[in-house]
């Protein structure tokens, strides 16, 4: 029965967290970290790492269908990810650090908030839009900002890729689709930093329920990238919103209900 249970539980994490990441360049964690200590009572801190681990397939096949399209920054990236690499060590030390119960809602929260926001004001941004941003701005602001997303993403193992994908649509200036597939690619050196960083200073996780929200995770992942390089913007932003919204809705449910 509990192997029944452990399927249908890391089935419907991973697909909520990879239609999150391929669609918009979501966590993991924000996900699946809830529904695993929901449902499995896994450690809040377990959860974390096992979540991290899963973005990090989801989000290198992600980034692999963004950048095939031509959807992908990796020179701008690369800067940002330095900044983000360092700081997620030292958020996933101080986590450990602080009780479990301080984790998880910020987020969802902003999972929520950044759904309504691609709906009531899409980003419209053009590529050429985006060339107009001047490359100090762009380099100043991958340092600062990559330093607060890393210190994020470490301590709570979730929010990283919803405040890229903010940091990256409003203050840089990015066109969706390359915002997307930039957070992505990131996102997946950040996460497989701050999964060694979980269980290096924690214990290491159940193998079965790791494995299963891996490949589901990767799986929907996959097909939400596809999906996402074929849309036209306008549809894009609707489809980003509605699934950030419902997972958000769904996610603070389970917090708050069960």
């Amino acid at each position: 029965m509990y192997i029944v249970k452990l399927i249908l539980v890391t089935f419907f994490a991973g697909m909520g967290a990879g239609l999150g990441t391929g669609f918009a360049g979501m966590s993991a964690a924000a996900v699946i970290s809830p529904l695993l200590i929901t449902f499995l009572h896994i450690d809040p801190y377990t959860a974390v790492g096992i979540a991290l681990s899963s973005d990090v397939l989801a989000s290198a096949v992600s980034s692999y269908m963004y950048g095939k399209h031509k959807n992908l920054d990796i020179r701008n990236g690369l800067i940002m990810m330095g900044a983000v690499l360092a700081f997620t060590v030292v958020g996933s030390f101080v986590s450990s650090l602080v009780p479990a119960h301080t984790m998880g809602s910020f987020s969802v929260f902003m999972t929520l908030l950044l759904g309504i926001k691609f709906l009531i004001r899409p980003v419209m941004t053009t590529k050429e839009q985006m060339a107009g941003i001047s490359r100090r701005r762009r380099i100043v602001g991958s340092l600062l900002c990559g330093a607060l997303v890393g210190f994020v993403c470490g301590f709570v193992g979730a929010g990283g890729g919803m405040m890229m994908l903010l940091i990256l649509t409003s203050v840089l200036g990015y066109e969706l689709k390359t915002a997307v597939g930039t957070s992505v690619f990131i996102m997946t050196f950040t996460a497989l930093t701050g999964a060694a960083s979980h269980f290096s200073f924690g214990d290491l996780p159940d193998i079965p329920t790791l494995l299963l929200c891996i490949l589901f995770t990767f799986l929907w992942a996959r097909f939400a990238a596809i999906i996402a390089n074929r849309a036209k913007p306008s549809t894009l932003n609707r489809v980003v919103g509605i699934v950030l919204v419902v997972l958000g809705i769904v996610v603070l449910s389970f917090q708050y209900l069960f």
